[in-house]
C-alpha cells in the first residue's frame, strides 16, 4: 500500500496529472464546439436509464402478477413492458446516431486542423519526424480522440446517474441487497488500477510500434522499384514479418494481462451474483420480498456492478485519449512559420511587377541542428533577366541555399531579402515571400491525376491554352500533344507512366504556369539531353516576364547560358571568372 501511494506521489511530482489535465483541455477545445449535441446525447442516456429502471419495476410487477395468478393485469402490464422496450431500442438508435455524428465531426475537425498546422509548421523541426510517424499521429491518434470523446464527460455523467438511480431504487425496496451489490466493487477498483498502470505503458509502446510499422510500409511502397531492382523482396518481407511479430508479441502480452484481470473480475462478479441470488431466495422464502422483487434486485445488482466497471474503465480511456492528445500536441506545438508580413509582400510585388525583383543574400551563416556548419558569410545576388548557377560537389550546400531562399530554414546570422528595381524598396525573405517563387526540386514531384490537374494544382483557374503555352516553354508539348488524351492524360503516382526527362519537363511547365518573378531549378534539367536543356533555359528567359532564375547543376553545359556562376567553396559562394568556368567545363 505504501509503495502504491509513493508511486502516485511520484507521478504527481513528475507532473503527469498536470500534463493529463492540459491534454484533456486540448481535447475538449475541439469537442466543445459540439456541446449541444453532447448535452442531447447525455440527456438521451439519462432518459434511457430511467426507462430501464421503469422496465425493471414493470418486470417485477409482471413476475408478481404471474406468480400471484392475477391474470386481469397481465395483458396491461405486458403491453407497458413491450412499450418500454421499444422506447429503449429507439433511444439507443438515436443515441448511437448522435454518438457517431459527434465522433465523425470531431474527427474531421481535428484532422483538418492538424493537417493545416502541419503544413505551416517550421520545416526543419518537422523533418525530425518520420513520415510514417506523422501519418500515424494524424490518422490513428486523431481518430482515437474523436471516437473516445464520448467515453469521458457524457458517459461519466450517464454512468454516475445510472449508478445512483439504481442504488436509490434498490435501497428504497430493500437495503440488504445494496450490501451484496457492493461486495465486488473493491476487487474491481484494485484490478482496474492494475490495468490502468499497464495500459499507460502499453499505449505508448503500441503508438510507437504503430508509427514504426507505418513508416516501414510507407517507405517500402514508395521505393518498390528499388526493392525489386536490388532483389530485396525476400529481405523486406522478412523485415515486415519481424515487425509484425514484435507488434503481436507486445499486444499478446497486454492481452494475457487483460485476460487474467477479466477472469478475476468475472469470477468475483459470478460469486457476488450467486450470493445475491441465494440471499434473494432466502428473503423470498421468509416472505420478506416477492419473486418479482428478487428478480428486480438481481437485475439492479448487475446494473450497479456494471456501472462501477464502466466508471473504472473510464480511467484507462482517459489515459489512452491523453496519450494520443500528447502525441498530437508534440506536432502542433512545434514552432510555426511567420506569415505576418504577407500584406507588405503583396504591396511590394504590386509595385514591382513591371520591372521584376532582385534577390540578395548577404553574409549568411547556417548550421544544422547537429552543429554541422554549411555556410559562413555566404553571399549572392540575382537580378531580373539573369540566370545564375550554383555549382559545387554534392552535399556542399546547393539545395540548402535554395531552402534558405525559400525560408524553409533560417540562417543564424546575416540577411536575405528581395529588392525592387523601381525604388530600391526591399522586403526580407520570409514564408510570406514564397508566393513570388516557382520551385522545381530534385526528383520526381508529379502528383497522381492528370497532367492538367497537376498544372492546376499551381494555378486553379488556368485555361487549357495557358497550360499548353507552359508545356511549350518547357519543351513538354512535343510529347504531350501526341498522347491520346493530351493534357488530360493520366499521371501515375510519383510521375509513373513518363520517363524521368518527361517528368522533369512537366515539373518545369508547372512551375512556369505559376508565372512568378523568381524561378528556382534544383538539378531540374539533369535528365534532359543537352539540346533540350539549352532550349528549355532559352525559352524560360525569352518570354515577357522579367524573370530572375537560379539553377543548381552538376552539368557544365548549363553554365554557358548563365549570367554568373557561383561555386560553393569553404562554406561561401564565390563568383567564378570565365577561365574558371572553362576549366570546370573541361574537367567534367
Amino acid at each position: 500500500m505504501k509503495q502504491r501511494i509513493q508511486f502516485y506521489l511520484n507521478r504527481i511530482k513528475e507532473g503527469r496529472l498536470q500534463e493529463m489535465w492540459l491534454q484533456t483541455k486540448w481535447i475538449y477545445s475541439y469537442a466543445r464546439h459540439y456541446w449541444k449535441a453532447m448535452i442531447f446525447y447525455t440527456a438521451l442516456g439519462m432518459v434511457g436509464t430511467v426507462v430501464s429502471l421503469l422496465s425493471s419495476l414493470v418486470s417485477r410487477d409482471l413476475v408478481d402478477i404471474i406468480t400471484g395468478h392475477q391474470t386481469g393485469k397481465v395483458v396491461e402490464t405486458f403491453a407497458i413492458m413491450i412499450g418500454l422496450q421499444i422506447g429503449t431500442m429507439v433511444m439507443n438508435q438515436v443515441s448511437n446516431y448522435f454518438s457517431g455524428y459527434i465522433s465523425m465531426k470531431v474527427d474531421a475537425e481535428i484532422k483538418s486542423d492538424i493537417f493545416s498546422k502541419i503544413l505551416v509548421t517550421d520545416w526543419e523541426s518537422l523533418t525530425g519526424y518520420h513520415t510514417g510517424d506523422l501519418l500515424t499521429r494524424w490518422g490513428s491518434d486523431a481518430s482515437a480522440i474523436s471516437s473516445g470523446v464520448l467515453n469521458f464527460v457524457p458517459n461519466l455523467i450517464i454512468t454516475v446517474f445510472r449508478f445512483i438511480s439504481a442504488l436509490v431504487v434498490m435501497a428504497y425496496h430493500d437495503v440488504s441487497f445494496v450490501i451484496f451489490a457492493f461486495l465486488g466493487m473493491p476487487v474491481s477498483l484494485i484490478m482496474s488500477k492494475t490495468l490502468m498502470n499497464r495500459m499507460v505503458n502499453n499505449n505508448k509502446r503500441s503508438a510507437a510500434m504503430g508509427a514504426k510499422m507505418s513508416g516501414f510500409n510507407q517507405e517500402a511502397f514508395s521505393n518498390i522499384q528499388t526493392i525489386k531492382a536490388f532483389d530485396l523482396t525476400g529481405a523486406y518481407t522478412g523485415k515486415l514479418k519481424k515487425l509484425q511479430k514484435e507488434y503481436i508479441d507486445m499486444r499478446l502480452e497486454f492481452q494475457r494481462m487483460s485476460m487474467g484481470t477479466s477472469f478475476i473480475l468475472s469470477l468475483v462478479s459470478m460469486l457476488v451474483s450467486y450470493s445475491a441470488y441465494a440471499w434473494g431466495i432466502y428473503r423470498v422464502w421468509s416472505g420478506a420480498i416477492t419473486y418479482g422483487s428478487m428478480t428486480m434486485f438481481l437485475g439492479l445488482s448487475g446494473t450497479l456492478t456494471g456501472s462501477v466497471h464502466n466508471l473504472t474503465s473510464l480511467i484507462p480511456s482517459i489515459i489512452s485519449l491523453t496519450t494520443s492528445a500528447g502525441r498530437l500536441m508534440d506536432i502542433v506545438e512545434m514552432p510555426r512559420e511567420d506569415y505576418s508580413n504577407k500584406d507588405d509582400v503583396k504591396s511590394f510585388w504590386e509595385q514591382n511587377k513591371q520591372k521584376g525583383i532582385s534577390l540578395q543574400v548577404n553574409e549568411v551563416d547556417y548550421a544544422y541542428k547537429t552543429g554541422t556548419k554549411v555556410f559562413e558569410g555566404a553571399s549572392l545576388e540575382v537580378n531580373p533577366g539573369e540566370i545564375v548557377a550554383l555549382v559545387g560537389p554534392s552535399g556542399e550546400g546547393k539545395t540548402t541555399m535554395l531552402r534558405l531562399i525559400l525560408s524553409l530554414i533560417a540562417g543564424q546570422s546575416g540577411e536575405a531579402h528581395l529588392r525592387g528595381n523601381l525604388n530600391n524598396e526591399s522586403v526580407d525573405l520570409t514564408p510570406s515571400t514564397r508566393f513570388l517563387f516557382s520551385y522545381v526540386p530534385q526528383g520526381n514531384t508529379m502528383f497522381s491525376g492528370t497532367i492538367a490537374e497537376n498544372m492546376r494544382n499551381i494555378k486553379e483557374d488556368a485555361t487549357d491554352e495557358e497550360i499548353q503555352k507552359a508545356l511549350e516553354l518547357a519543351c513538354a508539348w512535343e510529347f504531350v500533344s501526341k498522347l491520346p488524351d493530351g493534357i488530360h492524360s493520366k499521371v501515375q503516382e510519383r510521375g509513373g507512366g513518363f520517363s524521368e526527362g518527361q517528368a522533369q519537363r512537366l515539373s518545369i511547365a508547372r512551375a512556369l504556369l505559376r508565372d512568378t518573378p523568381i524561378l528556382l531549378l534544383d538539378e531540374a534539367t539533369s535528365a534532359l539531353d543537352v539540346a533540350t536543356e539549352r532550349k528549355v533555359l532559352k525559352n524560360i528567359m525569352s518570354d515577357d516576364n522579367p524573370r530572375t532564375c537560379i539553377v543548381t547543376t552538376h552539368r557544365p553545359t548549363v553554365l554557358s547560358a548563365c549570367t554568373r556562376v557561383y561555386a560553393i567553396r569553404d562554406r561561401r559562394c564565390e563568383v567564378l571568372n570565365e577561365q574558371e568556368i572553362e576549366e570546370l567545363v573541361r574537367g567534367f
